[in-house]
């Protein structure tokens, strides 16, 4: 973790407009006050790149579009809004040649956005957290020079839940899956009803569980469903963007 603030520190050093990106699903988990406060400390411009947002509702990201300035919406996944994104860095930067430091939680898609932005595979991407190992500079053009660098959690956040949510933590790695799955059906109920086309009435987090693993097949030896695998795979495919908001 101290090498990751390192890092961190380091890039806002360097860059003239750091770059915050946020998952749209879940702004709040999210965002990094506490690399906010340093990118501000330090007089560097902060800009809020909100990902994701093809996987949520367009009333929820013009509601966002309130309070996160200077802020622009893009999916790196469909390549959507990154022309935007790069107008308003030139736009920031007045025209100007300079140094743009990314930085996020891991897994909110900070290299995928960086490749949308440079037309390449120029940053390692993978669906697994901590995939990106050091600093990465990319030149998108000759006046955007990128840095991406390895997610980084607000110092001593030790969340399992949220780390699991923001895909920090890849599902195939809990110990305890299922809890996990009961917690995440809780707030999610209605988004998991409609991607596993559940009854509305359905209503008992063990029967939904339950019906998942039904649903996708998934069952032990003896025919029951398997619980466990069904949990794993509820969240994976949370954290694989397939369920929307």
């Amino acid at each position: 973790m101290a090498s990751f603030w390192v890092h961190v520190n380091d890039v806002i050093e360097k860059a003239d407009i750091v770059i915050e990106v946020l998952d749209a699903r879940m702004i709040k988990e999210t965002r990094n006050i506490e690399v906010e406060h340093k990118v501000r400390e330090a007089k560097k411009i902060l800009l809020y790149c909100i990902n994701k947002s093809d996987l949520v509702g367009k009333e929820k990201t013009q509601k966002l579009s309130h309070f996160l300035k200077p802020g622009v919406f893009i999916s790196s996944r469909d390549k959507l809004g990154t022309t935007i994104l790069k107008k308003k860095i030139l736009e920031l930067s007045h025209g100007k040649p300079c140094v743009v430091g990314v930085l996020g939680y891991p897994n909110v898609g900070k290299s995928s956005v960086i490749n949308a932005l440079s037309g390449r595979g120029a940053a390692r991407t993978s669906s697994q957290s901590g995939f990106t190992k050091g600093l990465q500079k990319v030149k998108v053009d000759n006046k955007i020079m990128l840095i991406d660098t390895p997610g980084v959690f607000p110092y001593g956040e030790k969340d399992a839940f949220k780390h699991t949510l923001t895909g920090s933590i890849d599902a195939a790695q809990l110990r305890d899956p299922e809890q996990m799955a009961l917690r995440f059906i809780e707030q999610k109920m209605d988004i998991v009803k409609a991607h596993y086309d559940l009854p509305d009435e359905m209503d008992d987090l063990d029967d939904i569980l339950e019906e998942i693993a039904i649903k996708l097949k998934l069952f032990n030896t003896g025919k029951t469903p398997d619980i466990v695998r069904a949990s794993r795979r509820l969240l994976q495919d949370w954290q694989m963007g397939k369920l929307r908001e």
